[in-house]
């Protein structure tokens, strides 16, 4: 039997705790695993080196940028994050502006933060559903995420998710902005060679 990755399992017939959701994953390091709103666990696919290196240097810029002005705080794509609508994902880099971050408790910065992050960044690999990309960078502004950027290196484009706002496609190459959440954060994005 031949598993295909990412792999959505259903158990709405079984509901996890939010505890017994970190219990899976924190017995399971070997996976890497998200729920969705629905309470779909879903299976992700390890990322190959081109999409590694992407993944890397566009978290790299925000860390920099983050490291210049001290305005929050930068997670990677290890991190979990429990979102409000009932989803635990992990975007493949994210900002918490720094007073959200500290109106958790200690404990909950230890777990899955139960805070939807201000700032995502996707990033579609070989092996990724660009309509399940979609739905989950929606997923992320129903639960209160402000400003996202799905890059989609096979069609050499970026979506720009903002809360409350239509989804603004564009082609690569572009100069992107933080706008007034990431103040001062610019990022000019080439095309992505194969």
């Amino acid at each position: 039997m031949t598993l295909t990755l990412p792999l959505k399992v259903n158990l709405q017939q079984v509901h996890l705790s939010d505890e017994q959701f970190y219990q899976l994953c924190i017995s399971n390091p070997e996976l890497t695993i998200e729920r969705d709103a629905a309470g779909a666990l879903i299976v992700m696919t390890p990322v190959g080196g081109e999409s590694g290196n992407r993944e890397m240097n566009l978290g790299g810029e925000l860390y920099l940028w983050n490291k210049q002005t001290n305005l929050g705080k930068v997670f990677s794509s290890s991190t979990i994050f429990k979102l409000s609508n009932g989803g635990s994902r992990s975007p493949d880099a994210a900002w918490v502006e720094l007073s959200c971050w500290q109106s958790l408790t200690p404990e909950q910065r230890q777990k899955f933060p139960p805070i939807a992050p201000d700032f995502v960044i996707e990033l579609r690999s070989r092996t990724d559903d660009l309509p399940t990309l979609q739905a989950k960078m929606q997923e992320y502004l129903d639960s209160g995420v402000q400003l996202g950027w799905l890059f989609n290196p096979p069609n050499q484009q970026v979506e720009l998710y903002r809360l409350g706002q239509a989804k603004e496609l564009r082609d690569l190459p572009t100069q992107l902005s933080g706008e007034s959440l990431l103040p001062g954060f610019e990022l000019q994005v080439d095309l992505f060679s194969d």
